[in-house]
């Protein structure tokens, strides 16, 4: 999956500049990509599929990096940044059922059905929705857990991104698409991140092509959301965001471990502003770790002013008190 969204990358990049030469040098494994028995929340590093990335960056052994912008923390290492997020796919949680529950939901499942996903997010949400079902951690990349679910009898069904599944072309495994009612997705879900040297303002130029606007400002505010609370894939934070009419929506949840106790708003703000030529020093200015130069600067600070009011007022509300008591027994499963 790395592979083909880098190649996607780089593919809308050779359209852009017929005259540039671009190589996939590198395929690397991360942390994350090793540490196969363990459940993410588990590892406790927060740059598990980063780190190895960065380091390459950062001794030029590469000019930029293409991640799955979920699996980016809300604060980068000094000296990276964002410099483009490309349109997002898809953001929604698709279910996979093994072959001998195809044509069923999730709901028509039989009871103790097992639920393959290694997401606290997707779990505390899905045993609130479904109490008749059981969740299990399932790791492994794609190709691994379609795999453990179709040759063994041990899930009935796996939740997986439908991102990722579009993008691998198996988008005919989808066998229902949970929507906001169902679960809210994971911040960033859906949008492809392509990470490059702070400083370095001629990549930094050329990537920024790549930006869709409209998912720019929506995931500045699930990526403010996310930082406020402290948040991260250790606790179920959750989300939802549209873009209508210049306004932006923003539904942001925290979770219980167990989905009996949860928190969840939705605010609203205005994003239609003039594009300015910010010239100078502004030019750089990241929000939650993204360079936007070509999306309106005002725009971009009122989405993440909604991301952090809206956490805020999760807060008041108890959210911490959720957040801490959710990682503490994570921490002591």
């Amino acid at each position: 999956l790395a592979r083909i969204q880098t190649d996607s990358v780089v593919t809308m990049l050779r359209e852009l500049y017929p005259d540039l030469r671009f190589e996939i040098a590198v395929a690397m494994s991360t942390t994350g990509d090793k540490i196969l028995d363990t459940a993410l929340s588990k590892i406790g590093e927060k740059s598990l599929f980063t780190k190895e990335l960065e380091n390459a960056l950062e001794r030029n052994e590469v000019d930029l990096v293409v991640h799955s912008l979920k699996d980016l923390p809300t604060s980068l290492p000094p000296g990276f940044t964002i410099g483009a997020v490309c349109k997002r796919e898809n953001p929604l949680d698709a279910v996979v059922f093994h072959p001998k529950n195809c044509g069923k939901t999730l709901s028509l499942l039989p009871e103790k059905s097992v639920i393959g996903t290694s997401s606290l997010r997707r779990a505390a949400q899905l045993k609130k929705k479904f109490p008749h079902l059981e969740f299990r951690d399932i790791r492994g990349n794609l190709n691994t857990r379609l795999k453990k679910l179709d040759e063994k009898e041990d899930f009935s069904a796996i939740i997986l991104a439908a991102a990722g599944l579009k993008r691998m072309g198996w988008e005919s495994r989808i066998g229902q698409l949970l929507g906001p009612e169902d679960c809210l997705y994971a911040v960033g879900q859906g949008a492809l991140a392509v990470e490059v040297r702070a400083k370095d303002q001629e990549i930094l130029n050329m990537v920024s092509a790549l930006h869709d606007a409209d998912t720019v400002l929506c995931c500045i505010a699930e990526r403010a959301f996310m930082k406020r609370l402290e948040g991260g894939c250790s606790v179920p934070v959750a989300v939802n965001t549209l873009l209508k009419d210049d306004q932006l929506y923003l539904t942001g949840a925290v979770y219980s471990l167990d989905g009996s106790d949860s928190l969840k708003e939705t605010m609203q703000t205005g994003v239609s502003y003039p594009h300015q030529n910010e010239d100078g020093p502004n030019d750089d200015v990241q929000h939650v770790g993204i360079t936007a130069k070509n999306v309106p600067g005002q725009a971009q600070e009122a989405a993440e002013n909604l991301g952090v009011e809206l956490a805020s007022l999760l807060l008041s509300k108890g959210a911490k008190h959720i957040l801490s008591v959710a990682r503490q027994l994570n921490d002591a499963r």
